[in-house]
């Protein structure tokens, strides 16, 4: 114990460990399988990171986000702790190397994708390759019964024949009783295996949510009055800009993220946020992995989310310093019914997914039986365009494709600029004498980057030019002509969105899905939808409750300072206005079933809280039935 401590104190800064952390890792220390299921910002990195140093040996670490992978390993190394990345789009030779230095460096981590698991030269290489522990980030993605399943997370439990008595630590930050027995059983876990799962209560964030005619009027008041950094997520692209120039025109500071936008211009503006030069951030889920921000004072969400999982780790943003936050959602009545609808849209039929599939090769020019491991630089729109396809069929559509592990496709796709010299030192100091020109921007090269002449660097160019005082333009056009003259290897950043095969294209006609697995994900999207609305249509149950609850926290209480809890505070029925309001319902339901919005008609409207308090008590007391339609009907007296 004395050592980990060691290891958190001279790495990390920290004196002690966050809740759950340091048991976590003693059960890894102890060989043991384990599952943790911390918050976002709980600390998941920590429990693989300590025990993995503290070991002989490297820890694999298989994570599907590639930012998330980069940062990381940028983050280690910054604090002199060796780490290797494998990401999609690296050429064989790349792979090769960084695999070869797996093998004979002293490195301590090898991050890299659940596709690449299965590849032959990942298999070659295993074997040399000295591991202590295997590291399972966004563990949920191997469920089929999560919101996020990934099929190529499958492939992790193959891995464990070739690695006998090395342990599985899997980190998620949220999953049902459901999906955390999944995770344990799709990653063979031991019988004797360990399960930490922090509370999903957080007692300083208060949830809230309002139906509301003008969002923008109400945005507006919430971003007033609760003052502090703040996030507002939109579902569309369009609507972050929009609303961060609707907040600028009333005088709050802020600025608008996507994955449509240029690297360096989403590392600008995640910067300015960071650094509390900009106060608001409107955003798509793009914004957030990753990001330690631990004074955001509130989360918007202007649209309702698809499911409870995405609200929790998004919502969970705010107050990680533990002081007073707040979490809003903004709706109105169509955004349910929309995302009620949803579940056919994003699950077309089979004969669309066809049609899509046979469109992308036509679009790719890609023949039968090749392809495989061909990264394709792809744009959706112009796609649609020029076959006449509907965007969402065929978003959805690719998203199934990928889920079948045809092809990986990755909106949010980003590799950067990397350099490697391919000359000695000595021949090195020799160019230079000859060029001086170049030499500012190789001594700038091997001034801010470690490692350049083993392995491909990840440069950032627009650092660089600052670093040796010089234009961008001028930094990239050296280093292209470095290239040329066979000094280095200069690969610039590539962020367009990619589509990679994963295997070699099938004719049309032979294409495969599996039918009934898909079926089972549309009926968990389903049941995912019913509860995101019950959530945001409840109007008595403690919103914190009803997170847990849904997370099958069988401890959680009520908060006290959502909307609900405040709301039940203020709300006293007397005993003659109790027996009335259900004198009226047993009236208006003896003939058909009803929908809350019904029900209320036949009610004064400053009435409805005391309407749905009663109508959880009848349901509590099995006076009442409402179904997943959340209609209700008068219980059968037998």
């Amino acid at each position: 114990m004395k050592e980990i401590k060691g290891i958190l104190k001279k790495y990390w800064g920290y004196e002690s460990f966050r809740p759950f952390q340091e048991e976590i890792i003693t059960s890894v220390l102890e060989k043991k399988d384990t599952l943790a299921v911390l918050p976002t910002g709980g600390g998941k990195s920590i429990c693989f990171q300590v025990p993995a140093i503290a070991m002989d040996g490297l820890c694999l670490v298989v994570s599907p986000l590639i930012a998330l992978m980069r940062d990381q390993v940028e983050n280690l190394k910054k604090k002199n702790i060796p780490a290797l990345l494998i990401y999609s789009g690296m050429s064989f030779r790349e792979v090769k190397r960084t695999l070869e230095n797996a093998v004979h460096g002293n490195f301590k981590f090898l991050y890299l994708s659940p596709e690449r698991l299965k590849t032959d030269l990942f298999l070659e290489y295993l074997p040399a390759i000295s591991i202590n522990l295997i590291a399972v980030d966004e563990a949920h993605c191997i469920s089929q019964w999560g919101y996020d399943f990934r099929p190529p997370y499958l492939q992790i439990a193959a891995i464990r024949e070739h690695l006998p008595g090395i342990p599985v630590l899997a980190l998620t930050a949220s999953a049902t009783r459901v999906v955390r027995d999944d995770i344990c059983e799709k990653l063979l876990f031991q019988k004797n295996h360990e399960r930490f799962q922090q509370s999903f209560a957080r007692p300083n964030l208060s949830y809230s949510v309002f139906k509301v005619p003008a969002k923008q009027n109400k945005l507006i008041e919430i971003l007033k009055n609760v003052k502090g950094p703040g996030i507002v997520y939109c579902k569309s692209r369009k609507r972050t800009k929009e609303i961060a120039s609707l907040l600028l025109h009333n005088n709050i500071s802020a600025d608008y993220y996507h994955a449509g936008l240029t690297t360096d211009d989403r590392n600008k503006k995640q910067e300015q946020w960071i650094q509390d030069a900009t106060r608001i951030i409107v955003c798509t889920n793009a914004f957030g992995m990753g990001i330690d921000k631990s004074n955001v004072r509130v989360v918007v969400h202007y649209e309702v989310p698809d499911a409870m999982e995405n609200y929790y780790q998004e919502a969970g943003r705010a107050g990680r310093d533990e002081q007073r936050a707040y979490a809003v959602l903004l709706y109105n009545d169509s955004e349910l019914k929309d995302l009620s609808k949803q579940a056919d849209i994003r699950y077309p039929e089979f004969t669309e997914v066809k049609k899509v599939y046979q469109a992308l090769m036509n679009y790719l020019q890609l023949p039968a039986a090749s392809g495989e491991g061909v990264l394709f630089d792809f744009d959706l729109n112009d796609f649609v365009k020029k076959f006449g396809l509907n965007i969402y069929t065929t978003n959805y559509s690719l998203k199934i494709l990928e889920q079948e592990g045809i092809f990986s496709y990755n909106e949010q796709f980003f590799l950067p600029s990397t350099v490697q010299f391919t000359t000695d030192k000595k021949d090195l100091d020799e160019f230079e004498k000859s060029y001086p020109l170049q030499s500012t921007l190789i001594k700038g090269l091997l001034r801010s980057y470690e490692g350049i002449f083993d392995n491909p660097t990840s440069i950032n160019e627009s650092q660089l030019a600052r670093f040796i005082g010089c234009d961008v333009t001028d930094v990239k056009s050296g280093l292209a002509n470095l290239h040329q003259m066979g000094i280095l290897e200069y690969s610039p950043q590539k962020d367009k969105p990619q589509l990679q095969f994963l295997q070699d294209r099938a004719p049309t006609e032979d294409l495969r899905i599996n039918l009934v697995m898909l079926q089972k994900m549309k009926s968990n999207f389903e049941k995912r939808a019913v509860a995101m609305i019950n959530y945001v249509t409840s109007l008595t149950t403690c919103r914190s409750k009803m997170i847990g609850n849904y997370f099958d926290d069988d401890s959680m209480t009520n908060c006290g300072i959502c909307d609900n809890c405040i709301n039940e505070k203020q709300l006293v029925i007397s005993r003659t206005e109790f027996d009335n309001i259900i004198d009226i319902i047993d009236k208006v339901l003896i003939k058909n079933a009803l929908s809350m919005d019904q029900l209320l008609q036949s009610f004064a409207p400053g009435r409805k809280n005391k309407v749905w308090k009663v109508v959880n008590f009848l349901q509590a007391e099995d006076r009442i039935n409402i179904n997943e339609q959340g209609y209700i009907s008068k219980k059968k007296v037998i």
